[in-house]
Order: C-alpha cells, then sequence, then structure tokens
C-alpha cells in the first residue's frame, strides 16, 4: 500500500512564506531556493556558487550557508501544519555535520515538522546533495509559535 503525501494546510499561506523565505535579503544573497512541500515536510536548495565558499583551499560552502538553508527550511515545514499565519522563531537548532559538500554541487534539505503543540513545533532535517540516504548534516529544532503575530496578512 502506497501513502500519498497530504498537501499543505494552507496552500495559498505556505506558498507566499515560502516566496517570502526566499526573497530576504539574507536568502536572496546566498541563492535560497524553494522545491517542494507537503504536510509536515518541506524541500529547499542552495545552488553552489564561489562567493559561498568557506575553504578557498578545498572549494567547500562555508557551514553557515548550510545552518541558513536548515534553518529555513526547518521553518517552512512548519508553516505546512498552520491554516493562519503566526509567528514563528527558532529556540533551538542542533546540527550536526557528518562530512563536508562536494563542491560543485547543489545542497538541498529536507525537513520534517513532525509535532506541534500550542507554543512549540519540533522539527528534524537533513542536508544531502546525492540522496537523504547519503547526509551531509542532521538536525533537529524547536521553533516558538505566536498565534497572536501574524507575519504575512
Amino acid at each position: 500500500m502506497s501513502i500519498l503525501p497530504l498537501p499543505v494546510v494552507n496552500q495559498a499561506l505556505f506558498e507566499s512564506v515560502a516566496r517570502w523565505f526566499t526573497e530576504i535579503p539574507h536568502s536572496k544573497t546566498i541563492g535560497l531556493q524553494y522545491v517542494q512541500g507537503e504536510r509536515g515536510r518541506a524541500t529547499m536548495k542552495i545552488d553552489y556558487r564561489p562567493d559561498l565558499i568557506g575553504n578557498p583551499k578545498t572549494g567547500v560552502v562555508h557551514g553557515g550557508v548550510i545552518t541558513s538553508l536548515i534553518d529555513t527550511t526547518s521553518g517552512l515545514a512548519v508553516f505546512s501544519h498552520l491554516a493562519e499565519s503566526e509567528a514563528i522563531a527558532t529556540l533551538d537548532l542542533r546540527i550536526d555535520y557528518l562530512q563536508s559538500a562536494v563542491p560543485g554541487q547543489t545542497i538541498y534539505c529536507t525537513a520534517e515538522c513532525y509535532r506541534m503543540t500550542k507554543n512549540v513545533a519540533f522539527t528534524r532535517a537533513t542536508a544531502y546533495q546525492d540522496g537523504l540516504d547519503q547526509p551531509i548534516a542532521y538536525s533537529v529544532g524547536t521553533f516558538m509559535r505566536d498565534s497572536n503575530a501574524a507575519i504575512l496578512k
């Protein structure tokens, strides 16, 4: 039996947040791009560029770029569950870097929001290039929820 992914709760909200997340100055600078979303999951990517290199000798993308990718994708996964706009903020983000990204290749992140409470959303994410089974980094995160403060109207 195949389990089909569920659509995000509010498609218009999710799409507007995905667009907004890619258009904020920091995200534009690093070239963050939305790939896809479904209820509980989001995928984003960053294409390799020389100006994102952290170590000129190896050509490896800087860890801060990967952190931004993971944090933003995790936040977007939270929005896949929301019916209405609300403010969220990263409370905690733990990242285990497992291997360097291969220079010249796109880096993807797929994040899952696996639990929502009234005040906190819980996420886990994987950054990868060739597939989820060859991760660059794993993360777990928590996000504060404030339903009294809409980010987009």
